[in-house]
Parts: C-alpha cells; sequence; structure tokens
C-alpha cells in the first residue's frame, strides 16, 4: 500500500525534528516553514493526501489556507488538520469553523498524531467511496 503523503506547515524548527522522528517511518513527509509555501505546494502535481498546519506561522493564518482550500475544487477533499499550540475552546471552534478535519493540541503524543491522522485518511477514503 502507498504511503500518505503529508504536507506540514510549520516553522518550529523544534517540531519538525520531532514530527520528522513521530512520522517519518509511516508516512512520507514534506515540511514548509511558511505559508506563500504552502500555497505554492498545493498548486503542484501530486497534492499531498493530508495537510497539517500551525494556526499562525509568522503573522500568517493557517486558517485563511484551511479556508482557501476548502473554496478550491481541486484541494477541497484533502484532509486539513491543526496541529497548534492555540489550544482554547475558541481556538478549536474557530479552526473547525475555517473547514478543519481534525485539531490536535501541542505538546502532542506521537502515537495519538499517528491515530489521528490514519482516522482522518480513513474517512477520506470512505467520503469517496460513498460518494462515487
Amino acid at each position: 500500500m502507498r504511503r500518505l503523503h503529508l504536507l506540514l506547515v510549520d516553522n518550529d524548527p523544534h517540531i519538525k525534528n520531532r514530527m520528522s522522528q513521530t512520522l517519518e517511518n509511516d508516512f512520507s513527509l514534506q515540511f514548509v516553514t511558511s505559508l506563500p509555501e504552502a500555497y505554492e505546494n498545493l498548486s503542484m502535481v501530486p497534492l499531498p493526501d493530508m495537510l497539517i498546519t500551525e494556526v499562525y506561522v509568522e503573522n500568517e493564518s493557517g486558517l485563511d489556507l484551511c479556508r482557501y482550500m476548502r473554496n478550491t475544487p481541486a484541494l477541497r477533499n484533502i484532509p486539513v488538520m491543526f496541529l497548534t499550540t492555540r489550544a482554547t475552546l475558541q481556538d478549536k471552534v474557530t479552526g473547525f469553523q475555517a473547514g478543519a478535519d481534525d485539531y490536535v493540541v501541542k505538546p502532542f503524543d506521537g502515537r495519538h498524531l499517528k491515530a489521528r491522522i490514519r482516522l482522518l485518511a480513513r474517512i477520506k477514503r470512505l467520503e469517496r467511496r460513498t460518494s462515487a
């Protein structure tokens, strides 16, 4: 079975290292450190299977990136997970209102993160089967 390709958007080098250690054996990873890089990667083929982003990268909004994806037909069905330090209930509600499929708060447990990624992938596969 093909490994899922994850596009990870975060400018914190410690998070990049932690995510690499946690995910690289199970998934194909591509890291970018800014939202312009994320937009550029989302315009290329092949598209990632999933986007995992911080809510705020520098002074840019991952919420806007998520809204963009939900309003772009070619990107609409790519699962989006926020992996963020933003932990209030309002932050989570705002993330889901922007179109996120999942919201995980840092610091994260690696086993939990992998399980959430696999769950999102399974949900999207089921959605594709039922809509076909």
